[in-house]
């Protein structure tokens, strides 16, 4: 064999290895689901080479052992009960294992007494939040997926920088991928310079050098604003226009956000803290351990749910679940993107099989082909279980909530799809009161009104190319 020949067996047999390490690497990997295995091994092995590069690029849900302790130190450090407040026990709310499940996430215990309001659309809630900000005394935390140089962006950096001008305490975040514009922008500069505390959440230099590291698209993909420890927001919206500039063929963006007051707002405050201590080192928990926990008097019991890619993927897709099966008459369930699990898609058709009104909304156009593609797959088993499905074509519906039996509900930032199960840093809250709970079940009935019925006859209709072409995007969805 001459040397030429010898080389080219030694690349093959490093080949050979190199596969055969990734295919024991994907094997032995903990917290990933078998169909996700099994999607890996089959790109690595069709795609030689370039299979195992997007492995490592992508397929290990990873933002870095660093970051990954320092998470768990504080955690473990920040305190968890909401000061002079005798929670509720989960036996004695509906949903019983939704509240459980949801509890378990943080060690937080579900807390009565709040107040929740919801605001009429996406400006009707900025202006409420600048008009809270505007009414602040003591500090402002504010932390965005998104937030655009827009009007209604630039409203809230506004109020911002008039509440540091009178001496309140303002701390601002955004996610670096994000909100990349904006940090680059001189507006986060005269933030600093008018006193506002800024960080960035998982922030890089290099996008490629970083992915070597960590995955650079796991983001922080949560909406909490806190006034004071006695207001919070939360829900699906960004700090932005309706009108979404980055995306406006889409527009308008149809966005939910509850007004929150009472003892739920101290979990918020605390999901808050982990962020921003793991991003800019500041540690807040004298603020959690002096705070005491406004008293609204109201009817709302509810339990904060931060979940990430540190809590072991399950958390959303369990507490969806468990609500899906206490459902005894009807479930409504709007999401923009849907790539469930298996037990998600399930859970789903088992409550209607079982005879349980459930219907679902998503929007009619979605701004990622590829997630719309796949949420049309699930559409054929969904409709023969009995599941109502209306596509809503006024702008993308992005609002994310969950209701069951006019008792409880599940409003955030988390979507149905595995980007939320898995990669995201999401935030949402489980909450039980009738009167709430009308509210968001309103609100999902104006969306049916505009929405168009899909019919079992419309999706038999479907070609084969396209029903091909779902269902290959659903298969991916592992990999994506």
């Amino acid at each position: 064999m001459d040397g030429s020949a010898f080389f080219i067996v030694l690349v093959l047999l490093a080949f050979f290895a190199a596969q055969i390490a990734t295919l024991f690497r994907i094997l032995l990997r903990e917290k990933r689901a078998p169909a996700a295995r099994l999607a890996w091994i089959i790109c690595v092995f069709a795609l030689p080479g370039v299979g195992i590069v997007l492995y490592f690029l992508f397929g290990e849900v990873d933002f870095g052992r660093r970051k990954l302790e320092q998470l768990k130190a504080i955690e473990a450090r920040l305190p968890r009960a909401v000061p002079g407040v005798r929670p509720v026990r989960p036996a004695d709310l509906p949903a019983t294992q939704a509240f459980a499940r949801a509890a378990a996430s943080n060690g937080f215990d579900p807390v009565p007494g709040n107040v929740a309001e919801l605001a009429a659309d996406s400006d009707d809630a900025i202006l409420r939040l600048v008009a809270d900000i505007d009414a602040a005394r003591d500090h402002v935390h504010l932390l965005f997926y998104i937030w655009l140089e827009d009007g209604n962006g630039t409203r809230v950096l506004e109020a911002v920088r008039r509440a540091a001008g009178r001496g309140v305490t303002c701390r601002v975040m955004v996610d670096a991928l994000g909100s990349r514009k904006l940090a680059q922008s001189q507006a986060w500069a005269d933030l600093a310079k008018a006193g506002v505390r800024t960080g960035l959440a998982f922030g890089f230099r290099v996008a490629l050098l970083h992915m070597f590291f960590a995955r650079v698209d796991i983001r922080n993909h949560r909406k909490i604003a806190v006034i004071d420890g006695r207001i919070a927001y939360v829900g699906s919206q960004n700090c932005a226009d309706p009108g979404f500039l980055p995306k406006r063929k889409y527009a308008p963006w149809v966005d939910i956000l509850a007004r929150i007051e009472g003892p739920i707002t101290w979990q918020l405050q605390r999901l808050f803290a982990e962020d921003w201590e793991l991003h800019t080192g500041e540690d807040l928990g004298g603020l959690l351990e002096r705070a005491m926990a406004p008293a609204s008097g109201g009817a709302v019991a509810a339990v904060a749910m931060g979940t990430g890619p540190d809590d072991g993927f399950e958390t959303v897709p369990d507490t969806a679940a468990a609500l899906f099966a206490a459902a005894r008459e009807r479930l409504v369930i709007t999401t923009p993107y849907y790539v469930p699990n298996e037990m998600v898609q399930q859970s789903i058709c088992a409550a209607a099989l079982r005879g349980v009104h459930v219907t679902m909304i998503l929007p009619q156009r979605n701004d990622s082909l590829v997630v719309g593609l796949a949420s049309r797959s699930y559409y054929p088993q969904l409709l023969r279980a009995g599941v109502e499905i209306h596509e809503y074509p006024d702008g993308l519906l992005h609002s994310k909530i969950i209701t069951m039996d006019g008792e409880a509900a599940l409003i955030g930032s988390a979507n149905l799809d595995r980007r939320s199960f898995e990669l995201n840093f999401e935030n949402s809250l489980l909450a039980a009161d009738r009167g709430f709970v009308a509210a968001l079940d309103a609100r999902q009935a104006a969306y049916v009104a505009r929405s168009r019925t899909v019919t079992r006859a419309e999706v038999a209709d479907w070609s084969v190319g396209r029903r091909a072409l779902q269902n290959l995007m659903a298969t991916l969805a592992p990999l994506l």
